[in-house]
């Protein structure tokens, strides 16, 4: 079932930065994509208040995004004859989108999880995906773990690791990671939100409360790099962070 989930979006470097601010996210249901046509403020591939368009994600391309995914699981070597997939992401707003991390919650027809896909984006207009296998801790969260492989800041290196503690969309849903420089933590974020039905008032509601949330990530990126740089923290840039090549795709 498509829902929209507020919370908030917290990231620590220890010692050293701290940042937390509210956004919204949508839950989607890439088979009932088709249901959004009831909602009057968002919109599925045409521009709206809100609106998700195909290629926004995947291979930015102007093609149904659930192909697209299962590709990747089978080409991860992930079994898959079919399922659920639900995409947690931030809607375009204004028709301007940028989402640091969409998150595919990939179900089997027998309802067991299958893997967890993360869809990572950089402010260069590039983008990597991590599909992974799920497992479950003693809290009953969802956990992966998988080294870093794509550019996302000039002030974290290449060699590190990421480690995931998920919860998937139901009442709530949260994803907090990990990244880890050997034992030690390098950074941690986290996002934690509450369902909410996905209806034009609860859409409004989450409007009026964060009305430039789109836009405000993007400025926050920025200006906590601008912060960082004058506590000292140490800046690498794309080589001296390791960067690896990335594809790169255009986003209307």
């Amino acid at each position: 079932m498509n829902a929209l989930y507020t919370g908030r979006v917290a990231h620590n470097r220890p010692g050293r930065h701290r940042l937390a601010y509210s956004i919204f996210m949508l839950a989607l249901d890439l088979d009932r994509l088709d249901a959004l046509r009831e909602l009057k403020l968002l919109r599925h591939n045409r521009a709206g208040l809100f609106a998700l368009f195909d290629r926004d994600h995947g291979a930015r391309i102007d093609a149904p995004l659930k192909p697209q995914i299962e590709t990747k699981l089978r080409e991860a070597g992930i079994s898959w004859t079919g399922g659920r997939i639900v995409l947690l992401t931030m809607p375009r707003l204004f028709n301007y989108v940028f989402n640091p991390l969409s998150v595919y919650f990939c179900w089997r027809t027998d309802g067991e999880l299958a893997a967890i896909v993360h869809e990572v984006s950089n402010t260069f207009g590039e983008w990597h995906f991590y599909v992974l296998r799920p497992s479950t801790n003693d809290a009953g969260e969802v956990t992966q773990s998988c080294t870093k492989d794509f550019f996302v800041s000039p002030f974290l290196e290449h060699d590190l690791r990421y480690e995931f503690r998920i919860t998937p969309p139901e009442r709530t849903a949260s994803v907090a990671m990990v990244v880890r420089r050997g034992q030690e933590v390098a950074l941690s974020a986290s996002f934690s939100g509450s369902r909410h039905d996905l209806t034009d008032a609860e859409l409004m509601r989450a409007w009026l409360g964060n009305p430039l949330m789109t836009f405000k990530v993007v400025a926050g990126i920025h200006w906590e790099a601008f912060k960082m740089l004058l506590k000292g923290i140490r800046f690498l840039g794309r080589s001296g962070s390791g960067a690896q090549a990335a594809r790169r795709g255009a986003r209307a």
